[in-house]
Formats: C-alpha cells, structure tokens, sequence
C-alpha cells in the first residue's frame, strides 16, 4: 500500500512538472496548438543538417536523461515491469527534457484565464484516463502514460477550447470596433514580413501630434489590436496606427474587417513564419490582403514581390504609393545613400538625414510615404526625420563600461536585418576584435539550415568571430564557421566570455535572442 502511494504520488508530481513546462512553452508559442509536437521534436530529435555538415555531439539535443529514459521505458514494457515503467516515468516527468525547466529563466507562466482554462482541462482529461486506468489490473502503466502524454494532452485541450476562446474574444473585439465606429480614426494599417514595428514607430515620430495613437509593441493579433484599441483610443484620436501581424492566410483580412484601413502600409515579404506558412507564395498572399480593405496603398518596392503589386492594384483602382532606398528608382519616395540618406520626394531633394542607430532606411520610406498621404508637406519632412529615432533592441550602438562597443540586435532577427546588423558591426571604425552573439534565425523552416550556414559564413568572410549560443542552430552555425566558433548554452555565458575576452577596442553584436523554451 505505501509503495502504491509513493508511486502514485510521484506520477502526479512528475505530471506537474511536465505541466509547468509544457505550458510555459504553449504560451510562448500563443497557444498554437501544433506548437507542442513541433517544440517536443526540437528537444528529443537531432537538428537537421546537410550531409556534407555532420552534427556534432555537443550540438544535439539534450540527450543524456530523456534518450535514456525512452530506451529504459521499451525496455521495462518489454519485460513487462511495472515497477520499472513507473520509477522511469518519474524522473522522466521532473527532470526531461534536460534544459527544458520547470521555471522559466526568459519568462514565467502568466496565469490568465486562458492558461488556468486549457490546464484544467488537460488535467482533467489526465485524471480520468488515469482513474480508469485505476480500475484496471495494471493501472499505474495508464498513469505513466499520461505522464508522458502531456504535450499531446495540452494539444488537445488548446483545440477544443478554441471554440470558446474565439467566443470571448468576439467581445473585445466588439468593444474595439464600437470605439473605432465612435471614435472615427482614420486607421493606417502597417504589415510586412518584417519592419512593421520600426515603421509604425517612424510614422507616429513623423506626425509628431498628440492626436495620432498607435497600437503598442508588437500588439498586432486579434487580441492584442483589440486591447490596444479599448485601452488607449481617446476620444480626440484624430489617426490610429494598426501593425497587423499572421501567422497564416485570412487572419488580416479578419482584422481589416473591424479595424478598416484606409491606409495600407506593406514593409517586405521574406521568409519569416515560413515554418507556419510553408511557402513564400502563401506569406504573400497572407499579406495582400490588407489591399482588400486600403484605399492607398506604400509598397517598398525594392522588394520584387511587392513591385508587382503596383500594376495589379492600380487596375483595381487602387492609389500606389512606391517607395524606395535606390537613388532613380521609378518611386514617389526615395532614401538613399551609404552615409548620410538623401531624401527625395516626387522627384524633389529635400535634404539629407542619418544614419540613425537601429534605424533603417526601407522602414523610414515606407513611414514617410504614409506621412505623406497623412498630410504632412514636403516642406516639413526634414524637420519630421529629425525626431525619428531607432526602436529598443533594434541595432542599438552602445558603450560598455569597458569601452566595447556593443550593438543590441536582440529582437526578432530575421535575414534582412541579420545583414543589416553584420554590416553595422563591420562598418565601425577602428581596429579590434569584431564578434558576433547569436542563436541564429528561426522559424525558416526548410530555409532554416541554408540561412544560418549563411549568417555563419559572412561573420567568417569579414573577419568576425562566432559565438553560437544554445543547440537550436548551432550545427548549421559550425559549418557556416567551417568549425571555429565558441558554442555555449546560454546568453548569460556568452555575455561572460564577451566581458573576460573583448577590449576597449573590441565590437560585438548581439544578434536575435531566443527564449528559454528553446533548445
């Protein structure tokens, strides 16, 4: 009988644990349902490399405890021991996936009331399958089966509550719109695969009025839009500024429904959220549709897919507003140069503005083509951009109190600012040591391994030095490196080898920053 109850205690610590964890990852993840199969293959599976790349021990996932469980675990239903299957299970449950931690070290469980939802569901599912187990002659097997079944658990509560999810979510969604319907902004919506924030930013900073208001952060989902809206419209907002984020087709077209742009702003189409979307030619589609609703439409038309949006919506009667970062491009706005940018409007210089830190020219076109049609005249641009600013964590140069310089790139890298970034760090003047901190780039999909051996090869071509921080692109990375790269597990030790290793001459870059939940 104690032997029973210290087992069944342990199965339902070890599934507390496996709770905690799995659902610190859900939420990362925005509660993505598929988010748990494709974060349970990144800590038990080996990366993906090319061929001619074999992966090195160190960079594997973690191996050492949950591996050897899955091999003891077949071998204790095999022999048929249950006393085995269950004692594996336990530590299976409080200690696997190794690195994976109860506790968060980038972010702590938030319990809203969707989190307390989805985990009382699937501890409720995990309690009957495990008291109909009970009834049976071997019901520990069922508990410890449940045990490991938490991702799959969390999975399948997050999809059956996502009927009643969307449901409440129609009522915030429906207080925003009455306060846009009241209120009666004119809505500029800003979308791209990336640079959507930079340019949001930009464009209020251009304005400089106190009657233009702009969702904060990157609130730029369902969800998030409609709290930027019930919580900071005012009633003398004269223009509202929307980013509009996807991870898929038909979800700006659901916001443009109740958030009606009468401004569309379109950065660039690459392949972020290429691991969701499969395919660039879906990320593009995902994003014309905010032409479905825009009556004026900035295209950065140095990206070649979103040149040809410029005929296709001028037939639909659609005003185009090309902007661009090439000197004679055939575009309304125009910021060029390798040093200082020159401004051009409709053929017209108005001067020239920059570099600015973490500030980068694409997005500035992009805000000022929307300034433009916002009413702000040619003779006011230049004072405009002389109160544009970069955004935190966005290419940001620094001194350390050492006297490295240290360029912040932490946030959301992707391949074009990634190049952005390496050519910040190579252009600084000087002698010294350049280094580059990453994890390297994410949710690329099959690009992922291509990109990174890329990244990695360019910090190797200008002469920089790599450190590869934790397994998730660490392969792709040495190979890039051809092998000469410091690998370390977490930020905090590559932050420590900077400060012991680097000088008063020294540069690094910080190059995107993963959180915890991640291998």
């Amino acid at each position: 009988m104690i032997v029973s109850a210290l087992g069944a205690l342990g199965l339902l610590a070890a599934f507390a644990a496996q709770m905690a964890r799995w659902l610190r990852v859900l939420q990362r993840e925005h509660y993505e349902p598929a988010s748990m199969r494709r974060f349970l293959g990144r800590w038990t599976s080996p990366p993906v490399a090319a061929a001619s790349a074999p992966v090195r021990s160190r960079d594997r996932r973690p191996i050492t405890l949950s591996h050897v469980l899955v091999v003891v675990l077949i071998s204790a239903l095999v022999l048929r021991s249950v006393v085995l299957v269950v004692l594996c299970t336990i530590v299976y449950g409080l200690f696997a996936p190794v690195g994976l931690g109860v506790r968060g070290r980038t972010g702590a469980l938030r319990f809203t009331p969707r989190l307390r939802a989805i985990a009382l569901s699937a501890s409720v599912i995990g309690l009957v399958l495990g008291l109909l187990g009970a009834l049976s002659a071997r019901g520990f097997l069922m508990g410890a089966a449940v045990v490991w079944a938490v991702p799959m658990l969390l999975e399948l509560s997050t999809r059956a509550l996502g009927p009643l999810e969307r449901r409440r979510a129609r009522g915030f969604v429906a207080s925003a719109q009455q306060r846009l319907e009241r209120v009666g902004p004119l809505i500029v919506a800003i979308t791209g695969s990336y640079g959507k924030t930079s340019t949001k930013n930009h464009l209020v900073q251009l304005l400089g009025a106190e009657d233009v208001v702009a969702s904060p952060a990157s609130f730029n989902n369902q969800m998030g839009l409609a709290r930027a809206i019930n919580e900071n419209l005012a009633d003398a907002t004269r223009i509202f500024v929307a980013e509009m984020g996807t991870y898929g087709p038909g979800e700006i077209r659901a916001l443009c429904v109740w958030c009606p742009p009468r401004i569309g702003v379109v950065t660039a189409i690459g392949p972020v959220h290429l691991e969701r979307m499969g395919s660039l030619d879906v990320i593009e589609q995902a994003k014309f549709e905010i032409t479905e609703r825009a009556e004026t439409l900035v295209l950065n038309v140095d990206d070649t897919r979103l040149a040809g949006w410029v005929a296709r919506l001028q037939a639909a009667g659609k005003k185009v507003v090309p902007v661009s970062t090439r000197a004679g491009a055939q575009a309304r706005v125009i910021v060029s140069g390798s040093g200082p940018w020159r401004v051009v409007v409709e053929g017209v210089a108005l001067g020239e503005f920059g570099p600015v830190d973490g500030v980068q020219p694409s997005n500035v076109a992009c805000a000022l083509g929307a300034a433009l049609e916002l009413g702000l005249v040619p003779e006011h641009v230049m004072d405009g951009l002389a109160r544009v600013t970069g955004v935190a964590h966005r290419a940001q140069v620094s001194v350390a109190a050492s006297g490295v310089r240290v360029i912040d790139d932490t946030f959301n890298a992707n391949p074009a600012s990634a190049e952005a970034a390496l050519r910040a760090l190579f252009s600084l003047a000087g002698p010294g040591r350049r280094v580059v901190v990453t994890p390297g780039l994410i949710e690329l999909g099959r690009l992922q391994y291509a990109e990174n051996l890329s990244l990695a090869q360019k910090v190797r071509a200008r002469g920089g030095e790599l450190i590869a921080v934790g397994r998730t692109n660490a392969a792709a990375l040495r190979a890039g490196a051809d092998g000469r790269l410091v690998r370390v597990d977490r930020r905090e030790q590559a932050v420590a080898w900077v400060r012991e290793n680097l000088h008063e001459v020294d540069a690094v870059l910080y190059l995107n920053d993963l959180p915890d939940h991640y291998p």
